[in-house]
């Protein structure tokens, strides 16, 4: 049996280890199953993929709610999962360190905790606040008795605030308060990734599946980025499909979607098996 020790092993091989890996974003346990047979080697869940999924909008989740989410995901596989964990739902540092503590309890072996503060007037909290929220973080998630993989991201290209000085500025604070990988969602030129990569000496996450973005895995890890994630992208992408569906049968009374949907067999086969 594959224990929450050996799934956090696992993810600390996988950073240390040379070259690229993408790491899916499942929003539900059929989605983490199909993921986990297709042979990804690690999972993270998806803030927004999994509110849209209750009925809510990004950041409309409790964290009570979602890190029982995150508990059944990590139970879901026997792959290394890592949690969404938005701003760590608090603004006090030391409310970043128990939700930390709280999602290893769910047996997760990764996790993040943003910048962003949920306030219009001042999307992003001070560099210095900032900081002391990943510390506090860093010190609960190395703490844990299994091995924790923490992310810090810097959300400024999220926010309207694409200024790439503050995102690296931003990234290398978190770097010396202790955060194991470093991520800056919404870049898509190749040349700010690059500059954030040269900036740091952390493993660089970089957010793909957005529009106007058309580098792939080879290009990435040609410029030193160390795992990739798709965010919500799957889940809107499945959402896409129900839309269109949707249209397809209000507009023109038709339901020719069903030839390019999934069959019960091909799934049912792959949600049979647990991958390992």
């Amino acid at each position: 049996m594959v224990t929450q020790a050996d799934k956090g092993a696992a993810f600390q091989a996988l950073h240390a280890r040379r070259g690229t890996f993408v790491i899916p974003n499942p929003w539900d346990v059929g989605s983490a199953r199909i993921l986990a047979h297709a042979g990804f080697e690690a999972l993270a869940t998806t803030s927004a993929g999994f509110a849209f999924s209750r009925g809510r909008t990004d950041h409309g989740v409790s964290r009570e709610v979602m890190l029982a989410h995150c508990a059944e995901l990590a139970a879901a596989t026997d792959l290394p999962t890592s949690g969404d964990l938005e701003n760590g739902f608090g603004e006090a540092p030391e409310v970043a360190a128990e939700t930390i503590r709280l999602a290893g309890g769910a047996g997760l072996v990764g996790g993040s905790i943003e910048d962003g503060s949920g306030d219009a007037s001042r999307p992003l909290y001070e560099i210095a606040r900032a900081a002391d929220r990943v510390r506090a973080a860093a010190e609960a998630a190395h703490a844990l008795p299994c091995p924790f993989v923490l992310t810090a991201r810097a959300e400024n290209f999220l926010v309207g605030r694409a200024d790439l000085r503050d995102v690296m500025a931003r990234l290398q604070a978190y770097q010396e308060a202790g955060a194991d990988v470093l991520y800056a969602p919404g870049l898509v030129r190749a040349e700010d990734i690059a500059s954030v990569v040269r900036a740091v000496d952390r493993p660089i996450n970089v957010l793909m599946g957005l529009p106007g973005c058309d580098l792939d895995v080879a290009a990435l890890a040609a410029i030193g980025v160390r795992r990739i994630s798709v965010g919500s992208g799957l889940a809107r992408a499945a959402f896409g499909a129900l839309l269109r569906a949707i249209d397809e049968i209000q507009t023109r009374g038709s339901f020719t979607f069903g030839e390019s949907a999934a069959t019960s067999r091909d799934l049912s086969s792959r949600l049979s098996r647990r991958a390992t």
